[in-house]
Protein backbone atom coordinates (compact mmCIF):
# COMPACT_ATOMS: atom_id res chain seq x y z
CA UNK A 1 0.00 0.00 0.00
CA UNK A 2 1.48 3.57 -0.63
CA UNK A 3 2.31 5.83 2.10
CA UNK A 4 2.58 8.93 -0.01
CA UNK A 5 0.48 11.81 0.56
CA UNK A 6 -1.73 13.97 -1.40
CA UNK A 7 -0.85 17.76 -0.55
CA UNK A 8 -4.27 18.64 0.77
CA UNK A 9 -3.63 15.88 3.16
CA UNK A 10 -0.23 18.00 4.09
CA UNK A 11 -1.51 20.12 6.96
CA UNK A 12 1.83 21.68 8.52
CA UNK A 13 2.96 24.92 5.91
CA UNK A 14 6.68 25.18 5.28
CA UNK A 15 9.00 27.48 7.29
CA UNK A 16 9.59 30.85 5.02
CA UNK A 17 12.82 30.04 2.99
CA UNK A 18 15.00 32.56 4.18
CA UNK A 19 14.78 29.98 7.70
CA UNK A 20 16.10 27.00 5.33
CA UNK A 21 20.00 26.40 4.09
CA UNK A 22 20.44 28.10 1.03
CA UNK A 23 21.58 24.87 -0.73
CA UNK A 24 18.00 23.03 0.18
CA UNK A 25 16.49 26.24 -1.54
CA UNK A 26 18.64 26.93 -4.07
CA UNK A 27 19.49 22.78 -5.23
CA UNK A 28 16.30 20.85 -3.82
CA UNK A 29 13.45 22.61 -3.65
CA UNK A 30 11.77 20.39 -6.31
CA UNK A 31 12.87 17.46 -4.32
CA UNK A 32 11.86 18.27 -0.43
CA UNK A 33 9.85 22.07 -0.69
CA UNK A 34 7.20 21.29 -3.14
CA UNK A 35 3.84 19.81 -2.29
CA UNK A 36 2.70 18.26 -5.16
CA UNK A 37 5.78 16.68 -6.15
CA UNK A 38 7.09 15.30 -2.73
CA UNK A 39 3.74 13.58 -2.78
CA UNK A 40 5.00 11.58 -5.77
CA UNK A 41 8.03 11.05 -4.51
CA UNK A 42 7.60 9.19 -1.27
CA UNK A 43 6.58 6.05 -3.01
CA UNK A 44 8.87 2.96 -1.99
CA UNK A 45 8.49 1.81 -5.72
CA UNK A 46 10.13 5.50 -6.58
CA UNK A 47 12.86 4.82 -4.33
CA UNK A 48 13.89 1.33 -5.51
CA UNK A 49 13.42 2.79 -9.01
CA UNK A 50 15.71 5.85 -8.04
CA UNK A 51 18.55 3.03 -6.33
CA UNK A 52 18.54 1.10 -8.99
CA UNK A 53 16.60 -1.59 -7.58
CA UNK A 54 18.76 -1.38 -4.66
CA UNK A 55 16.32 0.27 -1.91
CA UNK A 56 15.34 -2.70 0.38
CA UNK A 57 18.52 -4.32 0.44
CA UNK A 58 20.11 -1.06 1.82
CA UNK A 59 17.25 -0.99 3.85
CA UNK A 60 17.90 -4.52 5.05
CA UNK A 61 21.55 -3.35 5.79
CA UNK A 62 20.13 -1.03 8.74
CA UNK A 63 17.76 -3.35 9.98
CA UNK A 64 20.28 -5.68 10.31
CA UNK A 65 22.54 -3.48 12.18
CA UNK A 66 19.34 -2.82 14.46
CA UNK A 67 18.34 -4.36 17.73
CA UNK A 68 14.90 -4.67 18.82
CA UNK A 69 14.44 -2.57 21.55
CA UNK A 70 17.32 0.15 20.23
CA UNK A 71 16.79 3.82 20.75
CA UNK A 72 17.74 5.22 17.30
CA UNK A 73 18.01 8.36 16.04
CA UNK A 74 16.91 9.12 12.17
CA UNK A 75 18.49 12.72 11.14
CA UNK A 76 16.78 13.46 8.20
CA UNK A 77 13.31 12.55 6.38
CA UNK A 78 13.75 9.49 4.11
CA UNK A 79 11.24 8.73 1.03
CA UNK A 80 9.25 5.73 0.77
CA UNK A 81 8.86 3.13 3.61
CA UNK A 82 12.14 3.27 5.61
CA UNK A 83 11.33 5.07 8.82
CA UNK A 84 8.12 2.53 9.52
CA UNK A 85 10.48 -0.64 8.86
CA UNK A 86 13.19 1.20 11.42
CA UNK A 87 10.48 1.72 13.87
CA UNK A 88 9.15 -2.10 13.48
CA UNK A 89 12.85 -3.21 13.73
CA UNK A 90 12.76 -0.89 17.12
CA UNK A 91 9.84 -3.06 18.56
CA UNK A 92 7.34 -1.84 20.78
CA UNK A 93 10.47 -1.85 23.67
CA UNK A 94 12.22 0.91 21.53
CA UNK A 95 12.25 4.45 20.08
CA UNK A 96 12.67 6.72 16.93
CA UNK A 97 13.60 9.69 17.61
CA UNK A 98 13.27 11.46 13.60
CA UNK A 99 14.49 15.14 12.32
CA UNK A 100 14.26 17.02 9.38
CA UNK A 101 15.12 20.87 8.64
CA UNK A 102 12.07 21.32 6.18
CA UNK A 103 8.62 21.45 8.01
CA UNK A 104 7.17 19.93 4.67
CA UNK A 105 9.43 16.60 5.39
CA UNK A 106 8.53 16.30 9.23
CA UNK A 107 4.56 16.74 8.21
CA UNK A 108 5.25 13.46 5.69
CA UNK A 109 6.87 11.95 8.03
CA UNK A 110 4.36 12.15 11.27
CA UNK A 111 1.52 11.26 8.62
CA UNK A 112 3.43 7.63 7.59
CA UNK A 113 4.56 6.88 11.30
CA UNK A 114 0.83 7.84 12.50
CA UNK A 115 -0.45 5.13 14.97
CA UNK A 116 3.25 3.80 15.74
CA UNK A 117 4.32 3.95 19.07
CA UNK A 118 7.35 5.07 20.64
CA UNK A 119 7.87 7.44 17.64
CA UNK A 120 8.43 10.83 17.77
CA UNK A 121 9.14 13.64 14.61
CA UNK A 122 9.87 16.90 14.84
CA UNK A 123 11.98 19.56 12.95
CA UNK A 124 15.93 19.74 13.58
CA UNK A 125 18.69 20.20 11.94
CA UNK A 126 21.45 16.97 11.58
CA UNK A 127 24.61 19.56 11.90
CA UNK A 128 23.78 20.96 15.10
CA UNK A 129 21.07 18.40 16.94
CA UNK A 130 20.14 18.60 20.42
CA UNK A 131 22.31 16.36 22.83
CA UNK A 132 21.49 12.89 23.34
CA UNK A 133 22.59 9.14 23.40
CA UNK A 134 21.53 6.41 21.48
CA UNK A 135 22.02 2.78 20.86
CA UNK A 136 22.05 3.58 17.44
CA UNK A 137 22.09 6.73 14.64
CA UNK A 138 20.92 6.13 10.91
CA UNK A 139 21.52 8.26 8.12
CA UNK A 140 20.44 6.94 5.23
CA UNK A 141 21.02 8.76 2.36
CA UNK A 142 21.63 12.18 3.50
CA UNK A 143 25.31 12.86 3.23
CA UNK A 144 25.67 12.86 -0.29
CA UNK A 145 22.76 15.87 -0.54
CA UNK A 146 24.41 18.32 1.89
CA UNK A 147 28.01 20.58 0.54
CA UNK A 148 31.17 19.45 1.84
CA UNK A 149 31.15 21.21 5.18
CA UNK A 150 27.89 20.40 6.55
CA UNK A 151 29.17 16.78 5.27
CA UNK A 152 31.97 17.18 7.94
CA UNK A 153 29.24 18.82 10.28
CA UNK A 154 26.88 15.99 9.74
CA UNK A 155 29.10 12.94 10.69
CA UNK A 156 30.28 14.33 13.87
CA UNK A 157 27.04 15.32 15.31
CA UNK A 158 25.58 11.71 14.35
CA UNK A 159 28.85 10.04 16.12
CA UNK A 160 28.06 12.76 19.40
CA UNK A 161 25.21 10.90 19.63
CA UNK A 162 26.44 7.64 19.89
CA UNK A 163 26.70 5.77 23.32
CA UNK A 164 29.36 3.44 24.38
CA UNK A 165 28.90 0.53 22.77
CA UNK A 166 26.49 2.46 20.11
CA UNK A 167 26.60 2.30 16.44
CA UNK A 168 26.36 5.32 13.95
CA UNK A 169 25.40 3.32 10.46
CA UNK A 170 25.62 5.76 6.91
CA UNK A 171 24.54 4.38 3.91
CA UNK A 172 25.27 6.43 0.76
CA UNK A 173 26.42 7.20 -2.39
CA UNK A 174 30.33 5.32 -3.49
CA UNK A 175 32.32 5.19 -6.05
CA UNK A 176 31.51 2.42 -8.86
CA UNK A 177 33.85 0.35 -10.04
CA UNK A 178 35.60 1.13 -13.42
CA UNK A 179 33.69 -0.56 -15.82
CA UNK A 180 30.22 -0.16 -14.13
CA UNK A 181 27.83 0.71 -17.06
CA UNK A 182 25.97 2.99 -15.03
CA UNK A 183 28.60 5.09 -13.91
CA UNK A 184 28.17 7.66 -16.94
CA UNK A 185 24.59 7.91 -15.60
CA UNK A 186 25.38 8.40 -12.24
CA UNK A 187 28.20 11.58 -13.71
CA UNK A 188 25.03 13.17 -15.75
CA UNK A 189 22.55 12.97 -12.40
CA UNK A 190 25.30 14.21 -10.30
CA UNK A 191 25.89 17.07 -12.46
CA UNK A 192 22.37 17.92 -13.00
CA UNK A 193 20.65 17.44 -9.99
CA UNK A 194 23.46 16.31 -7.29
CA UNK A 195 25.67 19.06 -7.04
CA UNK A 196 27.36 17.60 -3.46
CA UNK A 197 27.50 13.90 -4.31
CA UNK A 198 30.84 13.77 -6.02
CA UNK A 199 32.48 13.55 -2.88
CA UNK A 200 31.38 10.55 -1.82
CA UNK A 201 33.20 8.95 -4.75
CA UNK A 202 36.54 10.53 -3.75
CA UNK A 203 36.45 10.62 -0.23
CA UNK A 204 35.66 8.13 2.67
CA UNK A 205 32.65 8.52 5.40
CA UNK A 206 35.44 7.49 7.62
CA UNK A 207 37.70 10.38 6.48
CA UNK A 208 34.93 13.29 7.16
CA UNK A 209 35.22 11.56 11.22
CA UNK A 210 38.84 13.33 11.75
CA UNK A 211 39.82 13.22 14.64
CA UNK A 212 36.43 11.67 16.45
CA UNK A 213 37.04 8.51 13.75
CA UNK A 214 39.46 6.56 16.50
CA UNK A 215 36.71 6.66 19.26
CA UNK A 216 34.85 4.25 16.43
CA UNK A 217 35.63 1.10 15.15
CA UNK A 218 34.84 1.03 11.27
CA UNK A 219 33.68 -1.51 8.66
CA UNK A 220 31.93 -0.85 5.33
CA UNK A 221 30.10 -2.96 3.05
CA UNK A 222 29.45 -1.88 -0.82
CA UNK A 223 26.77 -2.92 -2.96
CA UNK A 224 25.85 -3.13 -6.64
CA UNK A 225 29.11 -2.95 -8.13
CA UNK A 226 30.30 -0.50 -5.42
CA UNK A 227 27.43 2.33 -6.13
CA UNK A 228 26.38 2.58 -2.85
CA UNK A 229 27.92 1.65 0.82
CA UNK A 230 27.32 1.05 4.30
CA UNK A 231 29.40 2.15 6.70
CA UNK A 232 29.05 0.80 10.44
CA UNK A 233 30.95 2.95 12.97
CA UNK A 234 31.12 1.69 16.46
CA UNK A 235 31.50 3.43 19.60
CA UNK A 236 34.22 1.49 21.32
Amino acid sequence: MSLALRPADIDAPEAPLDRLPDYLREVYTWAYLTPWLTGFLDRQFVVQTILWGNAQRLIGDVLAAVTPGDRIFQPAAVYGTFSRQLAGRAGPSGSLEIRDIAPLQVALTRRKVAGLPRVNVACGDAADPEQSQFDAVTCFFLLHEVPDDVKVRVVHAMLGLVRPGGKAIFVDYHRPRWWHPLKPVMRQVFDRLEPFARTMWSHEIEELAGARSTAFQWRKRTRFGDMYQTVIAERR
